[in-house]
C-alpha cells in the first residue's frame, strides 16, 4: 500500500499553527480536535517544524509550569520526519520505528499534503489482516469461488 492511497482515504491536509502561538492555544487545539500533532509554519507553502504531544511533555518536564506560555517556536521539532506519497507502507513503518515517532509529514513534490499516524498504521494493518481472514474462511468454505 502506497502512503498516497492511505491520503485518499484519510483526506488530505494538515493542522497548522504559527510559531508566535503558545503552547497552552496548541494543547487546546489538540483538544479540540482530538489530535496529537500538528504542522509548525508561517504561510501555506512552507513548514518550519512540528509539534507534538510529545514535545509538550518534554517542554514541560524541562521548564515547569513556565512551559504552557512558551512559544511554539521555541519548542517545536525541526527535524521532522517526513515521507512520500510514493512511499510504501513498510517504509513509513521503519521510519517510525527508526525515529521512534508517532507522526510522519507526508510530502508530494515538496509540498505537504497530510500526516500518517500511528493510529493510520494500525487501521491500515487491521483492515487488511480482516481483509485476509475473510478470503481464508471463503476460501476453505468454498464460498466465492468458482
Amino acid at each position: 500500500m502506497l502512503v498516497g492511497e492511505i491520503m485518499k482515504n484519510k483526506g488530505v491536509g494538515v493542522i497548522a499553527v504559527a510559531p508566535d502561538q503558545t503552547m497552552l492555544e496548541v494543547l487546546r487545539l489538540f483538544r479540540d480536535n482530538n489530535i496529537g500533532f500538528v504542522v509548525v509554519s508561517q504561510s501555506n507553502d512552507e513548514y518550519l517544524g512540528s509539534l507534538s504531544e510529545r514535545d509538550c511533555c518534554n517542554a514541560v518536564a524541562e521548564y515547569g509550569a513556565e512551559a504552557a506560555m512558551m512559544r511554539v517556536g521555541d519548542v517545536m521539532n525541526r527535524n521532522v520526519a517526513t515521507c512520500s506519497t510514493r512511499d510504501l507502507l513498510p517504509s513509513v513503518m521503519g521510519i517510525m520505528t527508526q525515529r521512534r515517532t508517532r507522526h510522519v509529514l507526508v510530502l508530494d513534490g515538496g509540498d505537504v499534503v497530510g500526516v500518517v499516524s500511528i493510529g493510520d498504521v494500525v487501521k491500515h494493518r487491521l483492515d487488511e489482516a480482516q481483509r485476509t481472514e475473510q478470503d481464508l474462511q471463503d476460501y476453505i468454505c468454498g464460498t466465492r469461488y468458482h
